[in-house]
């Protein structure tokens, strides 16, 4: 297997050793219906002072290791001006150093994207972007809450291929109530005619506290699980014949255009993140910080921490997520004590039985992705003993 496949077990093994960072920015135009993410919109007066306070977080970390990739998340990091991403970008880089060629990676809406952006974060330090594409269907965007047109992306796309950006990421959402197989074949095909070097699809899911559960809790349609099998099989065919690898449930890239930042967290490997709402992972511990935008903002200006939820993942835990973050990869995972336990349980053995499951080697490795989620609760079943 070359190493440079997405799907390759060597690959998937060295990322649990990829120090990593994550920014999170929650600005946005508006919040879309399906968001249950930390963000705000028609905040945007306060970004110059939401840097400051990130900045502060970032001088206040303890030295780390050089990083192997940068992710800025969000919310919308397209909606905050080049100049003060350049910033975050140096200043990420003084604290703890970027290893050769790191990944520096940004999430971006098409309506936010302009030549002279592009340009821009390309000279912070930037080499890929993953644009919030979503549909090439008016009416799909519309539904979900979406502001942007279908020809933006392509417009998007040439732009930051010119600017010099190493690798063009699309997202995209299937399984919208109304949405029609067709339709979706149709985004996928108009996806493909861009290029793209990754792409992640993501089936839309009615979370608690967002406006479309309130919306299907009032009568309206939600998802059709039967049609969002259909959907991801025909993604995962499409992409596939267009030379995309599959390498996680929701992932397919070309050869060496995997996200770095990603396997480093499928690969249970550490990662610092700094913001509202941000979840870390550092000397076994796993936090997050305020998911208010003033309260964060005023525990960091006070000087004080805003790191809440504090957690020493060690043991049977470590173990168990081992097994099912790994197991969310194409690769699988080193089968380890919690894999030998799954492999021997009544549950291990149906899954087993059923052709979701194998063990390869020293790897278990899940043969049907849509059943990734029968998987991952019969991990969260087992006992240590």
């Amino acid at each position: 297997m070359v190493i440079d496949s997405p799907d390759s077990p060597d690959l998937a093994d060295e990322a649990a050793s990829w120090p990593a960072v994550y920014i999170h920015l929650p600005f946005c135009a508006r919040v879309c219906p399906y968001c249950d993410f930390a963000v705000v919109a028609g905040r945007d007066d306060l970004t110059d002072r939401y840097v400051a306070a990130l900045l502060a977080e970032i001088s206040s970390e303890p030295d780390w290791l050089p990083l192997r990739s940068v992710y800025f998340g969000g919310g919308t990091p397209s909606r905050v001006a080049p100049e003060l991403l350049a910033r975050l970008v140096a200043d990420i880089g003084h604290r703890f150093g970027l290893e050769p060629g790191a990944e520096i990676s940004l999430e971006a809406n098409p309506e936010d994207w302009s030549p002279g952006t592009a340009v821009g974060l390309v000279d912070a330090g930037f080499n890929r972007v993953s644009f919030g594409a979503q549909s090439f269907h008016p009416e799909v965007l519309r539904s979900l809450g979406r502001v942007h047109l279908p020809e933006a992306v392509p417009v998007a796309v040439e732009a930051a291929r010119h600017a010099g950006f190493a690798t063009v990421n699309l997202d995209l959402i299937y399984g919208t109530p109304g949405e029609r197989l067709s339709e979706w074949e149709d985004t996928l095909a108009m996806a493909m005619g861009m290029g793209p070097d990754h792409v992640s699809c993501y089936s839309l899911t009615v979370e608690r506290g967002t406006e479309l559960y309130r919306q299907v809790e009032a009568g309206s349609p939600g998802p059709d699980p039967d049609l969002q099998a259909d959907q991801y099989e025909l993604a995962d065919e499409l992409l596939a014949r267009h030379g995309l690898v599959a390498y996680e449930v929701s992932n397919w890239a070309r050869p060496g255009h995997h996200c770095r930042y990603n396997l480093a967290v499928w690969g249970q490997a550490e990662y610092l993140s700094f913001g509202m709402g941000a979840h870390r992972y550092r000397d076994g511990v796993r936090s997050h910080n305020l998911s208010r935008l003033d309260l964060y903002l005023e525990a960091i200006e006070q000087g004080a921490s805003a790191r809440r939820g504090m957690e020493r993942i060690e043991g049977w835990p470590a173990e168990l997520e081992r097994l099912f973050l790994g197991l969310r990869r194409r690769a699988g995972v080193k089968m380890g004590p919690a894999g030998r336990r799954l492999i021997e349980s009544v549950e291990g053995k149906e899954l087993v039985a059923a052709g979701a499951l194998a063990s390869r080697g020293d790897r278990l490795v899940v043969l049907r992705p849509l059943l990734t989620d029968a998987v991952i609760r019969a991990v969260l079943a087992l006992s240590p003993g």
